[in-house]
């Protein structure tokens, strides 16, 4: 399963939400979301700052992480910003990649 960092600036909207339900409401309310998605949410937090919800989850694919995202967003919550996160075995497995690429209007491979 891919890793996501999931940044949420709330709407007006989703301030009025968090006012009358509270914080532990809408983290389970995310996780949930997660979970029907087949993956788990590893940290919820709320944040002060540009960003005000900051949610970890591993989910199967792309598809599951824009489905969440549209989700969310389509709730009216807020703008929802997600960032693929890649561990640091990930990065090594990177490194061990060989390739050939040849820079269009070359004559000759580099890299």
């Amino acid at each position: 399963m891919a890793k996501y960092l999931f940044q949420l600036s709330y709407s007006d909207a989703g301030q009025q939400k968090i006012l009358k339900e509270g914080g532990t409401s809408w983290q389970k309310t995310i996780e949930a979301t997660v979970r029907n998605l087949n993956g788990w949410m590893e940290a919820f937090y709320f944040s002060f700052g540009e960003t005000d919800i900051f949610v970890i989850a591993e989910l199967p694919d792309n598809v599951s992480a824009a489905t969440f995202s549209l989700i969310v967003s389509s709730a009216g919550a807020g703008r929802i910003k997600t960032t693929v996160l890649i561990s640091p075995a990930e990065i090594d497995l990177v490194t061990k990649k060989v390739i050939v690429f040849q820079n269009p209007g070359t004559t000759g491979p580099s890299g």
